[in-house]
């Protein structure tokens, strides 16, 4: 199977995760989509999608969560208003789905190129009390709350009573709710037909992958008991539970109290967020005996592995807390203990709930919630970011409902609620802009944090747009989701937005929010340390989308089973002696075959015309429509005296212009990763890419001499150092390369694809024109 740059991961096919790529599918069970797929184009881009992920997506071409919010469904005061409201709605329900279609290759959806300007409006929450429409407010409203004082009613984590009790009305009124219904019970049905998740314990990522398949095969089954009473569900559950504790046969793991793997707490604490789960959700079903097993199970591998983890003040053991992680370790660990606990509240007679309370969410507010930067980035990776805010929305919610109250994790970051920002601008028409490492199967998480931030942070444009992606349709959706959100998640959005926190450094530019054909255009710069290990060398790293397909994408995460992969982020690291991680498997410029400086500390330039996208999902970009983002990338290179790149959206944003200014005392490699199949013409100036029945030329502008484009493998020089472990192979990728000698050059490179329609007279050759000097007219 060729590399892929993938929807949410790379190609690793000689995986750490055992079963293969994060999105590698060796399985069957697909549930067949609701809607046909849009048939693939690009063998670069068909990457596998495991069972865990696509049938969460199966049947699904957009799913968003919902939330219970009272402040956005207070009631109306007037007639006029309510009858507006449920105008509104109806507009929105009466098209039903807004994506028509979900593409096979990178799982976004696809719209149709229409104009409906009843419900393609502005995004907007609407204040109604009609019950068929909107959720009521929570009855439980406590007026000095406190993590140990839980509500009295079950369910109490994310979904009480009241939600289940409005549920099935909401889903025969909601065409989303409707739709993820019906796939949650084709998921659950799917589940049930499998054995029990067996016991795999990964050196990379120990047994996360067995954790997050159990996690959500119980939300699916919990979900599936509590709607139809039907014990087949109850009993399914119970099965999956004593799996994994080791009480059937052939046992689970070790037999003693590291079975959930604690040294990998990761594994932990999912494994305890999915019994919190099961005993919460279903605890009103489960027989006394079945309660106190659950409980001592959670308590023994769980529970009581937390408390000694809160103990140890190793950093090397337990890093996760000790070491200020703000990511997705932290927020993961104390997300599966804080569940844990709030499920056994009052029936814990140990303490150790009330105990654990105490620690995870003052370690939370302090590490978790500042995983996101000052503009949203997250802290580790655009796939990283699945991971955390995952965890952090499901810790927050359970506070909210089980207690009344988040305790400040929603708030303490005010830059929290840009997060969902940063996912919709590192996602493209061909997948995300997916940096440095992507991560282990992904299984329960979703992106469906957007829901839960949307409602929390009155962000309607948060649900509008993940409601329409492949990962919608699970159980969270169906509390997060708020059935009143009206218009569409691009009405009014900018095409293009700039993140300069010092530490991430990276721009998003495109032709169109709806068009999966669109122009897309990312490009980075950012620190190359304090990521936890998870980043790339990779300063000026960029992709391109157009027509359907990547042109130039990232070779993802390598084997997380290889020695030294994750030792640490200096200079003399073992994690850069791999391709997927140095400068050369980048798509920057390389100099004299050395990696990028670690210290790297860039400085960024940017602008845009502003240009948003209306109602329609038709997007009629206007010719003097532009943006560009410029990176001093000096002080990332050894041997370079000075060095900028500039990335240049022209001609209407039909065209890309990369150019690159650099003085260098040693050779220079400019190179650009591709799957596709690339000839080179004589004079070397013009190399024509083509992916299916898409092409896209690439031109060397104004050549600086003995400058020509040729091609090489994805594979180190033999004059690099010898990793520990060989590399994976990157097979069906080819670099495109120009190499020079040392000296003082200016590289333009031209990228056009080759829109359908468009004249060879309507393309632009810009003229030349200093970094300095760049603005939104000029080139042009």
């Amino acid at each position: 199977m060729a590399t892929n740059y993938d929807a949410l991961g790379s190609q690793t096919r000689n995986s750490p995760y055992g079963s293969g790529d994060p999105y590698y599918n060796e399985s069957s069970g697909y549930i067949t989509p609701a809607h046909s797929p849009k048939k693939t184009i690009s063998k670069w881009v068909k990457f596998g999608v495991p069972v865990a992920v696509v049938v969460i997506a199966g049947a699904v071409l957009g799913g968003v969560l919902g939330s219970r919010s009272s402040k956005n469904t207070s009631a109306s005061n007037s007639a006029a208003a309510s009858a507006a409201a449920t105008s509104a709605i109806g507009a929105k329900n009466d098209i039903g789905l807004f994506a028509t279609a979900t593409d096979s290759q990178y799982l976004v959806p696809i719209y149709p190129m229409t104009t409906n300007t009843a419900a393609f409006t502005t995004p907007t929450f609407v204040s109604t009390t009609d019950t068929n429409l909107a959720w009521p407010q929570d009855p439980f409203q406590p007026s000095n709350p406190s993590p140990t004082q839980v509500r009295s009613d079950r369910p109490r984590l994310i979904a009480p009573t009241y939600m289940w009790d409005s549920l099935p009305n909401l889903i025969k009124n909601d065409p989303y709710l409707s739709n993820w219904n019906n796939t949650i019970f084709g998921n659950a049905t799917q589940y049930m037909a499998l054995p029990p998740v067996v016991y795999f314990l990964d050196g990379g990522n120990g047994i996360l992958d067995p954790a997050r398949e159990i996690k959500q095969r119980v939300k699916a089954f919990s979900y599936a008991y509590r709607l139809t009473n039907d014990t087949k569900w109850l009993d399914r559950t119970y099965v999956e539970l004593q799996n994994a504790a080791g009480n059937l046969t052939g046992g689970w793991g070790p037999d003693n109290s590291t079975k959930w793997n604690p040294t990998h707490f990761l594994d932990t604490a999912e494994l305890t967020a999915a019994y919190a789960i099961a005993y919460d959700w279903l605890y009103n079903a489960w027989t006394p005996a079945q309660r106190s097993s659950i409980m001592a199970t959670m308590i023994t591998y769980g529970l009581s592995n937390g408390v000694i983890a809160y103990s140890n003040n190793d950093p090397g053991a337990y890093g996760w807390w000790h070491t200020n992680t703000e990511g997705n370790w932290n927020c993961v660990c104390n997300n599966g203990l804080t569940m844990g606990a709030l499920a056994i509240l009052g029936d814990d007679t140990t303490g150790i709930a009330a105990q654990l309370l105490a620690l995870t969410i003052p370690d939370a507010l302090q590490n978790c919630a500042f995983a996101p930067s000052g503009d949203g980035t997250w802290s580790e990776t655009a796939n990283y970011w699945y991971f955390g805010t995952t965890a952090h929305a499901e810790m927050a919610s359970s506070l909210l409902t089980a207690t009344g109250s988040s305790y400040d994790l929603l708030s303490v970051n005010p830059d929290f609620q840009l997060t969902g920002q940063y996912h919709m601008y590192v996602s493209g028409p061909g997948s995300l802009f997916n940096y440095g490492d992507c991560g282990p199967n992904k299984y329960s998480t979703t992106a469906n944090a957007m829901m839960f931030y949307g409602q929390q942070y009155n962000m309607p444009q948060y649900q509008l747009f993940q409601r329409d992606q492949f990962d919608a349709a699970e159980p969270w959706s169906m509390f997060w989701y708020n059935p009143a959100v009206t218009g569409a998640f691009w009405d009014g959005l900018a095409l293009d937005h700039f993140f300069d926190n010092s530490t991430d450094q990276w721009g998003s530019m495109r032709s169109s929010w709806t068009d999966e054909n669109a122009l897309y255009v990312a490009v980075k710069a950012g620190t190359l340390q304090g990521h936890q290990t998870h980043n790339d060398l990779d300063c000026g790293d960029f992709v391109v989308d157009a027509l359907g397909v990547r042109w130039f994408g990232e070779l993802g995460s390598g084997d997380y089973n290889s020695i030294g992969y994750f030792s640490n982020d200096s200079q003399i690291s073992q994690r850069w002696l791999y391709y997927r991680k140095m400068t050369e498997g980048q798509n920057t410029i390389l100099v004299n075959q050395q990696n990028q400086d670690v210290t790297a500390a860039p400085t960024v330039t940017y602008d845009t015309s502003g240009t948003v996208q209306g109602s329609s999902t038709v997007m009629n970009v206007p010719s003097n429509s532009s943006a560009y983002f410029i990176a001093d990338l000096s002080s990332a290179y050894f041997d370079v005296t000075s060095f900028s790149r500039g990335v240049h959206l022209i001609n209407g944003r039909k065209q890309v212009l990369i150019q690159d200014e650099i003085n260098a005392s040693a050779p220079v490699m400019w190179r650009a990763h591709t799957n596709a199949t690339i000839s080179i013409s004589s004079d070397g100036f013009t190399a024509t890419l083509t992916i299916g029945s898409a092409t896209t030329t690439v031109q060397l502008l104004n050549p600086p001499s003995g400058a020509a484009f040729t091609t090489m493998s994805a594979v180190r020089f033999a004059s690099d150092p010898t990793p520990p472990q060989p590399d994976q192979p990157n097979d069906g990728v080819t670099v495109l390369v120009i190499s020079l000698p040392a000296g003082s050059y200016t590289l333009e490179v031209l990228i056009n694809p080759q829109w359908p329609g468009m004249s060879s007279s309507s393309y632009t050759t810009p003229g030349s024109v200093a970094l300095s000097q760049w603005s939104l007219t000029s080139p042009s």
